[in-house]
Formats: C-alpha cells, sequence, structure tokens
C-alpha cells in the first residue's frame, strides 16, 4: 500500500508497527478501514468504516465484512504488536503497567451473530440488567497523555466469551494476562478489575503479575497456612479464620491516604494485612 499524502504520519507510523500481524492483502483492507474508521463522524460500523474512508464505491462491502469474518490475521499477535508500540511510545523505562480487566457488551440483534446471546449488560437501565449482543473482555493499559490531565486506558486486547464456550470471562483473562506478562518480561504488571474477577484460574500468574480485585462481602479471609512441620500426613492449606472483611475490619488500624482518582486527589482511609481467600487465591499443592 502506497502512502496517502492525506493520512497523517502518526497514524502511517501506528500502521507500520502494527504490519507484522497481517498478510499483504489483509493489511491494506485493515490500514483502509482503521482510516475510515477515525474519519467517520458516526457509528462505528463496518459500513460507516468504508464510508468513511470514501470507499463505498470502489470497494465490496463483503470484502470489508469478510476482513472480520474470514480473512486471515492473528489477533494476539496484533495484541502484542500494539501493547509493544503503547509501552515503548507513551511509558517510560522501569515504571509499572497498569492493566485493568473488565468485559464489556456489544448490542447485536439477528440469530446468525456468532457468538450472541442473553448476558449481563453493565450499562443497562433495566432492572434486569441484561442485553443481547456479544461480550468481549478487554485489556488495556493506562498512561498518561501530554495533552491530557487525567490518565487514560488504551484497550490493547479483547477476547470474545461465549456462554457455552470452553473458557469463562476469569479464564480468558487469565490468558491474555500471562500472554501480556510474556511480551513484557521485564516489566512488573498490576492488573486491577472488579468483583466479577476471582478464581482459579488466577492462582498461576506469573510472578511479576500483581492481581487488584474487590472482595464480595460474604468472602471469608483467613491467615496464612504455617510451614510443614515434618510430621506424617498432609500439610494444612489455611491457618486460623480471619473472618470476612467487615469482621476484619473492625480488627485493623486504618491510616490515612492521599490517593488521586477520577482526576481528584482525595484523602482515604487504608488498613494492610496479609491473608489468605481460601478456596479463590489458594495455591495449587
Amino acid at each position: 500500500m502506497l502512502p496517502d499524502p492525506t493520512v497523517p504520519a502518526s497514524l502511517l507510523a501506528v500502521l507500520g508497527a502494527l504490519r507484522g500481524s497481517f498478510t499483504s492483502p489483509t493489511f491494506s483492507t485493515f490500514a483502509a478501514l482503521v482510516t475510515g474508521l477515525i474519519a467517520n463522524t458516526g457509528r462505528g460500523t463496518v459500513t460507516g468504516m468504508l464510508l468513511g474512508a470514501n470507499l463505498t464505491r470502489h470497494w465490496s462491502h463483503d470484502r470489508a465484512h469478510s476482513f472480520f469474518a474470514r480473512a486471515r490475521w492473528d489477533l494476539q499477535m496484533l495484541g502484542a504488536s500494539l501493547s509493544h508500540l503503547v509501552v515503548r511510545s507513551l511509558v517510560p523505562d522501569g515504571v509499572v503497567l497498569t492493566v485493568p480487566v473488565d468485559d464489556t457488551l456489544f448490542k447485536r440483534c439477528g440469530k446468525k451473530i456468532f457468538g450472541a446471546a442473553w448476558q449481563h449488560d453493565g450499562s443497562a437501565a433495566g432492572r434486569d440488567g441484561i442485553g443481547y449482543g456479544t461480550c468481549f473482555v478487554v485489556l488495556g493499559l493506562i498512561v498518561d497523555l501530554p495533552f491530557l490531565s487525567r490518565p487514560v486506558c488504551l484497550p490493547v486486547a479483547a477476547r470474545l466469551h461465549r456462554l457455552k464456550g470452553e473458557k469463562t470471562k476469569v479464564e480468558l483473562a487469565a490468558s491474555v494476562i500471562r500472554f501480556l506478562a510474556a511480551c513484557h518480561w521485564g516489566r512488573r504488571i498490576d492488573v486491577v478489575a472488579d468483583a466479577a474477577y476471582h478464581g482459579k484460574a488466577l492462582r498461576d500468574l506469573p510472578v511479576s503479575v500483581t492481581f487488584t480485585t474487590r472482595l464480595p462481602s460474604n468472602a471469608v479471609l483467613y491467615a496464612l497456612a504455617r510451614p510443614p512441620t515434618g510430621r506424617r500426613g498432609r500439610p494444612r492449606l489455611k491457618g486460623e479464620r480471619l473472618g470476612t472483611p467487615a469482621e476484619l475490619a473492625a480488627t485493623l488500624v486504618f491510616t490515612p491516604q492521599t490517593v488521586t482518582r477520577y482526576g481528584r486527589t482525595e484523602t482515604v482511609f487504608t488498613a494492610e494485612t496479609t491473608c489468605l481467600w481460601y478456596g479463590s487465591s489458594t495455591p495449587k499443592r
């Protein structure tokens, strides 16, 4: 694809960094769709991308739709290239990578939409909180941009979640986190997620990864297991019962901390303790 003088040099540089994830024909289609997505002022549909790129009269619409359905390109390699580009350009050397994880529902209609089903919709206004569409588990990188006073999240990887598929949302997130840690093996990665992301799939994350989530109110915490005594029998897997988060909080000492969140600097009270959420974070023996 020859450089287009109307396309900004910064966009050409980004597209060039991602070229290794595609074949030559699919890269041309990808570059045109990305350009159309940026130029289009309406909805970011496939047809809207073609309209934004001024290709509706030059390309068959099937060429654009088949790119997502049948074309040969590597989604995992694209995520790796994109994360390297973001880290290299926007994250200074030695800085910890902050990676938020969440899932989002893209509302769709029609019986032939692959992976679509009635699922939880966090943006739903109704009491049930469900919607019909495709659900993606998305990982991003928190970065600071010079023209904004607050940090932003740039998505770098996504995986389709199917209700009757092989993996749960937590398992999909864990697999992408492991791959991201392998791509940035020299960096510490701090992953943050909501209370839906916990379980056995997160037990064996790399040592360079920390995972922060919110405890359910009914979670029961325990002290760490004592070291093996050398006696016969299986070593203990947990220590004494510490109680639920509310019960444990009643025994801890809270200290004021200054934090910056949502663009505001505030004072909060925090307490720290080392404990075990048995059954969810218990390491394998």
